[in-house]
C-alpha cells in the first residue's frame, strides 16, 4: 500500500500510506490516543464546523463537499492546479460511499470514525479498492488501482500469469469478490507475493539468481517498510558478503525477507541466549545454538543477521541495541528518541579522547540533574534519619524522639516546614558533582572492565565498577555530609546560637571537613557495589518486550535496588554520623571507627547500629 499514484501527464504522485498517516486524512480524524491504546472520536460539533467551512455545494439546503474541497482545499494533498484528476477521484472514492460525486457530512463523519479504529489502515485501503461501493473487492477493481501505482510501473506484477495465489483468492476464473476480512489477509499476503513475483521477473534466465542491484531495487521498492536507514544504506554490501558474491539466490532472498519480518522473534532468541540480559554481547555460535533450541530460525537467516551486524559496527558479536538499527520503529513511544540513548558515534572504538570527554560531560550533566532532584525529594527523610542516628540511648535520661514518625512531627511542630530542609542549600551545591562523579566513574569502570572481558561484564566486575563509583564520590561526600549533619542537628537545641554552613566550614578547616571519611568509605563503597549491579539487572527485567522502560519501571527498579544497599550499610552510616556531629556535654566522644563501634555496642547494644534504617 505504499505505492505511488502517478499521472501520465505530469508524474505528480501521492503515497497512499502517506495520505493515511500524514497530516492529511488521519489528522482530519482528530482521533486522540488514550492510555488504553484506543482512540477517542472527535465531537460532532467540531466535525460539523470543519465540514461547513469547506463544503462548497448545497443541494436542497444541505451542504456537500466536492472532491476538490476535501483533497485540495482542506487537506492540501494536491496542488490547486495541474493535479492528477484520476488520483483525486480515487482518493475521494474512499469517503464517497454513495458514489454520487459529492461527500455528505454523514460520510465525512463516518470516515472520521473509521480512522479511529485499530484496523484503520486496512479499512481505508478496502474502501479505496472498493471502487463501486458494494462492500466487496473484485479482481478487476484491485488490478485497476494497482496498475495506477508507480510501483507497478517500475516493477510490474504479472496478473496475466497462471498464478495460484490470485486463483486461490479470486477463483479460477477470477470472478469471485472478497469481503473486507478476506481482503485484509489478501493485501497482507499480496505484499509477499509481489516480492516473489518481482524476483521471478528479474530472474530472466530462470536459474534462481538475480543481481545485487536487482535485489536492492526490489527491497527498496517493495519491502522498504522493513528497512531502516542503516540497513538500506548497506544493503548492497550486505548482499555481496553473501555466499554468492554479486548474485543473490532465491533462498538468500527469502531468508533475508524472513529475517527482517521476524525481528521480534530474533530479539527473543537473543534474550534466550543471554538469560534476559540486554547488555551481553552474543557470538554467532551462541546465537545459532539458541535459535536451534527454538526451531524457528534457519542457519542462513543467522548468517545474514551477523552479516548485517558486521556492516553496522564491524564486530562479530551482536548486542540488543543492534536491533534498533535493524528493525523499523513500530510504536510512537519509539519514534521519539530517548535522551539517554543518544550516541555520538556508532561504535565504542570510534571514540577519540575528545569524544570520550564529551560523553563524560554528558553523563556528568545527567547525574547532576538527577542528584539535585533526588536530594530535594528525600531531604526531610534524611534529616529524620540523621537525628535518629545521633540520638543516644542508655543512661542519658529521656529520649527526645520515640521513633522516626515522632521525630518528623516534632521537627514540624517546633521548627516549622523549613526545619525539615535545614542544611539543604549546601547539600544541593555539592550533590550535583557528587552524584555525577559517582555515575561517571561507574560507567567508565564498566566500559573498561567490559573491554577487558571480551565484551562481557561478569557480576564481580559490575560490583567492582560500582565500588569504584562509590569510592570516587567520598572526596565530595564527606565535606557535604559533615556540614549537612551539623546543620541538621543544630535545630534540636532550643535557643541555641544559629549556625551557618560557612561557620561550620571555618570551624572545621580543610582537614576537619574529612573527619569520619573512613566510615564514609565503609558506607559508600558497599552501597554502590550493591546498588549499581542490582539496578543494571532490574532495569531490563522491568522493561517491556521492546526493551523500553517507562518512568514507573525505572523508579521501581531503583527503589528495589536501593533497599538492600541502604539497609546493609546502615551501621557504617550510624558510625559516620556519630563521628561527624559535635558531642554535647555528657555525651560519649569517639576517636575513630573502631572506637565508635566498640563504645556504641557497649553503651547502646547491637540495635543501635540500625538506627534510622
Amino acid at each position: 500500500m505504499a505505492a505511488l499514484f502517478s499521472s501520465s501527464e505530469d508524474r505528480k504522485s501521492l503515497s497512499v500510506l502517506n495520505i493515511l498517516n500524514s497530516a492529511g486524512i488521519l489528522k482530519s480524524a482528530s482521533c486522540q490516543s488514550l492510555a488504553q491504546g484506543s482512540l477517542k472520536r472527535a465531537s460532532t460539533a467540531t466535525l460539523k464546523e470543519i465540514f461547513d467551512r469547506y463544503a462548497s455545494v448545497e443541494v436542497n439546503g444541505v451542504k456537500f463537499m466536492t472532491d476538490e474541497d476535501l483533497i485540495i482545499k482542506y487537506l492540501g494533498l494536491l496542488p490547486e492546479k495541474d493535479y492528477n484528476k484520476e488520483s483525486l477521484h480515487l482518493l475521494c472514492g474512499v469517503l464517497d460511499q454513495s458514489k454520487e460525486g459529492r461527500i455528505s457530512f454523514s460520510e465525512f463523519q463516518a470516515f472520521e470514525g473509521s480512522l479511529c479504529v485499530p484496523d484503520a489502515l486496512y479499512k481505508t485501503a478496502f474502501q479505496l479498492f472498493d471502487t463501486n461501493g458494494n462492500g466487496s473487492v473484485s479482481f478487476d477493481e484491485f488490478v485497476e488501482i494497482i496498475r495506477k501505482t508507480t510501483l507497478h510501473k517500475n516493477i510490474p506484477f504479472n496478473f496475466e500469469s497462471e498464478s495460484d495465489f490470485i486463483k486461490l483468492y479470486f477463483g479460477k476464473d477470477k470472478s469471485r469478490q472478497i469481503s473486507y476480512s478476506e481482503f485484509s489477509q489478501f493485501l497482507h499476503d499480496f505484499h509477499d507475493e509481489y516480492a516473489s513475483n518481482a524476483f521471478k521477473g528479474k530472474d530472466s534466465e530462470g536459474n534462481g539468481f538475480i543481481s545485487v542491484a536487482d535485489f536492492e531495487e526490489i527491497m527498496v521498492s517493495i519491502k522498504s517498510h522493513l528497512l531502516t536507514d542503516q540497513v538500506k544504506s548497506n544493503i548492497s554490501a550486505i548482499a555481496k558478503a553473501g555466499p554468492n558474491g554479486n548474485q543473490v539466490s532465491y533462498a538468500y532472498f527469502v531468508a533475508f525477507l524472513s529475517l527482517l519480518s521476524n525481528m521480534e522473534l530474533i530479539k527473543r532468541v537473543y534474550l534466550n541466549s543471554t538469560s534476559g540480559s540486554r547488555t551481553d554481547a552474543v557470538s554467532k555460535e551462541e546465537f545459532l545454538y539458541s535459535a536451534q533450541m527454538m526451531s524457528q530460525i534457519t542457519p542462513l537467516e543467522v548468517d545474514i543477521l551477523f552479516q548485517i551486524v558486521q556492516h553496522l559496527h564491524s564486530d562479530n558479536k551482536i548486542l540488543y541495541e543492534d536491533f534498533q538499527a535493524m528493525a523499523p520503529e513500530q510504536y510512537m513511544k519509539q519514534v521519539t528518541r530517548r535522551l539517554t540513548e543518544i550516541k555520538a558515534v556508532s561504535k565504542p572504538e570510534d571514540r577519540g579522547i575528545g569524544m570520550q570527554v564529551l560523553e563524560s560531560l554528558y553523563r556528568f550533566a545527567l547525574g547532576s540533574i538527577a542528584g539535585a532532584t533526588g536530594a530535594t525529594a528525600v531531604y526531610p527523610i534524611d534529616l529524620v534519619k540523621t537525628r535518629m542516628q545521633n540520638q543516644r540511648t542508655g543512661s542519658y535520661g529521656e529520649l527526645m524522639y520515640r521513633n522516626s514518625f515522632d521525630c518528623f512531627k516534632k521537627v514540624l511542630r517546633h521548627e516549622g516546614f523549613s526545619g525539615l530542609y535545614r542544611g539543604l542549600v549546601p547539600q544541593l551545591m555539592g550533590v550535583a558533582p557528587e552524584k555525577a562523579i559517582k555515575l561517571t566513574m561507574n560507567d567508565f569502570a564498566r566500559d573498561k572492565l567490559r573491554q577487558a572481558n571480551g565484551g562481557n561484564l561478569p557480576y564481580w566486575a559490575e560490583m567492582i565498577a560500582g565500588g569504584c563509583g562509590g569510592a570516587s564520590q567520598v572526596m565530595f561526600t564527606n565535606p557535604l555530609e559533615i556540614v549537612k549533619i551539623r546543620l541538621q542537628v543544630a535545630g534540636e537545641i532550643a535557643g541555641g546560637a544559629k549556625i551557618s554552613a560557612w561557620s561550620v566550614i571555618k570551624d572545621l578547616g580543610f582537614f576537619g571537613l574529612y573527619k569520619g571519611s573512613r566510615a564514609c568509605f565503609l558506607r559508600d563503597i558497599p552501597f554502590s557495589a550493591i546498588y549499581f549491579p542490582a539496578y543494571a539487572h532490574l532495569k531490563p527485567a522491568f522493561a517491556d518486550e521492546n526493551g523500553y522502560n517507562s518512568p514507573l519501571s525505572l523508579l521501581t527498579a531503583g527503589a528495589i535496588a536501593g533497599m538492600p544497599a541502604a539497609s546493609l550499610v546502615t551501621p557504617a552510616d550510624v558510625i559516620k554520623t556519630r563521628l561527624q556531629v559535635v558531642a554535647r556535654a555528657g555525651q560519649t566522644t569517639y576517636t575513630g571507627v573502631l572506637d565508635a563501634t566498640r563504645k556504641i555496642y557497649a553503651e547502646e547494644g547491637f540495635a543501635a547500629f540500625w538506627k534510622g534504617a
